[in-house]
């Protein structure tokens, strides 16, 4: 069935008094099915081998450096007293902050029925997984054993004699992270069953057909499997959604339950949250933005989507920032000489450009979209989300290495300085997401078709009702 605009109303762009639309142009279901499909079965383009090269390669450094690791062991990190904590963890943290959006625009906006989410909310969910798998890399490497890892999981055993700490906020993040993930995965993997199933039936290749066969359940799109999907689904959905604000929680944890100052603070869960929102949009855009462009994907990803997108990092941008202030207030408000010099230190001492780092991309940079032509103007976006990603890093690293580094004797402060290692494991984990990414765009459906489908005849009945 061929459902379009009807002739004379233009879609393409805002109508005074009434909201973008999602789908543009005189698209029908036939354009949406070739668009999306066209992506994963046309022969991979220069740029799309380029960037995988690059990504590859990177992602081999990160493996080579692991090896390394666990050869000569963990000396050869920066990693020094008094600062145990160093990149690794921070690179964790960021990773699962990256992680959040993902799980967010699925679950949370699908349970308030946010349309806006159809068309992004796939790519959105590859992400968070991809983001979980380089988050999950760290925990595992950074006990030093990294053989011995799996002590962690408390299963039977008669010939391991001791069993996990679970008072310990570190033993809690081995099943929230992991928990993350498996929902995220499996969610992800539940929407995109009808999409596989169209690739299967489109696929002309016989192991392709095959895989995708396997994959897609045997789907035939009956009004009984589209029942038990959209059961599921929001099963999932429902699931996942107090996930988006628990695993974060936990990870703050880490932090809060201690007794370091600068750490110590009840105000870290719900910052660490907001700010995990902030962080895991802003990679969101700044990896979709390109790729509608290059996939060809204008008609489906609208201004709409992306200004959307970019009204939720302002808001929690502006959340952070309150947050950063509140520390300052209860600092003072507390009159506890420690927590008073802790954060001074952040912002005035020897980390002093890492704190500035951080506060102009995290605060400042998100206030441009309060003007309509930084949340429209796709180049602008992919630079303030940039800011914001590189910002995101550094209140991690201020966090943990600021107050590690001077702690209650002044006789054990020191500097810490990342080795070649850091530098190549937080470089090398970005290839490892951007390889996967590519790898998805070109193997999976990178829209929900199905979804998109249903936006599009809702604006399509809207068009008739105003004619």
């Amino acid at each position: 069935m061929s459902l379009a605009i009807p002739n004379g109303l233009d879609n393409t762009k805002e109508r005074p008094g009434q909201r973008a639309p999602l789908v543009l142009g005189d698209t029908t279901y036939h354009d949406i099915t070739e668009t999306v499909c066209r992506v994963a079965e046309r022969p991979p383009g220069a740029n799309w081998f380029a960037g995988f090269l690059v990504a590859f390669a990177l992602m081999n450094l990160l493996g080579v450096c692991i090896a390394y690791l666990i050869y000569t062991g963990v000396g050869v990190w920066g990693n020094a007293a008094p600062v145990f904590w160093g990149w690794p963890i921070v690179n964790f943290v960021f990773w699962v902050g990256i992680g959040h959006a993902g799980t967010l625009i699925s679950a949370i906006l699908f349970l308030f029925r946010q349309e806006w989410r159809t068309s992004i909310n796939r790519a959105a969910e590859a992400m968070t997984i991809f983001a979980v798998a380089c988050a999950g890399t760290f925990p595992g490497i950074h006990v030093g054993r990294a053989w011995l890892a799996f002590w962690l999981a408390p299963y039977p055993s008669l010939n391991l004699w001791m069993w996990p700490q679970f008072r310990s906020p570190l033993l809690w993040d081995v099943f929230a992270v992991s928990t993350y993930g498996t929902v995220s995965l499996l969610f992800w993997y539940m929407g995109m069953v009808p999409d596989l199933a169209t690739f299967r039936d489109r696929s002309k290749n016989k192991w392709r057909r095959m895989a995708y066969g396997i994959l897609a359940l045997g789907w035939s799109g009956s009004s009984r499997h589209w029942m038990r999907y959209e059961k599921a689904y929001a099963l999932l959905a429902a699931f996942a959604a107090p996930l988006v604000l628990s695993v974060h929680t936990i990870v703050s944890f880490d932090f809060a339950v201690s007794q370091v100052p600068g750490w110590h603070t009840t105000i870290f869960p719900p910052y660490f949250v907001a700010g995990a929102i902030f962080s895991g949009f802003a990679m969101v855009l700044t990896l979709m933005v390109p790729a509608r462009s290059m996939l060809g994907l204008e008609k489906l990803i609208t201004i709409r989507h992306l200004e959307n997108m970019c009204k939720i990092i302002l808001a929690t941008g502006s959340i952070v920032g309150l947050a950063y202030g509140t520390e300052f207030f209860i600092a003072w408000y507390g009159q506890v000489p420690e927590e008073q010099f802790a954060f001074l230190n952040r912002a005035l001492g020897p980390y002093w450009w890492a704190y500035l780092t951080m506060v102009s991309c995290n605060v400042l940079s998100p206030q441009l979209f309060w003007f309509k032509k930084f949340r429209t103007t796709p180049v602008l976006i992919v630079i303030v989300c940039i800011f914001v990603n590189i910002g995101m890093w550094f209140e991690r690293f201020v966090i943990v290495v600021t107050s590690l580094s001077r702690d209650y004797l002044p006789s054990a402060w020191s500097y810490f300085s990342p080795t070649w290692v850091d530098w190549a494991m937080l470089i090398g984990s970005f290839g490892l997401f951007f390889t996967l990414f590519l790898l998805f765009c070109k193997l999976m459906p990178v829209i929900n078709m199905a979804e998109t489908k249903a936006t599009l005849a809702k604006q399509y009945h809207m068009a008739h009702e105003q004619e």
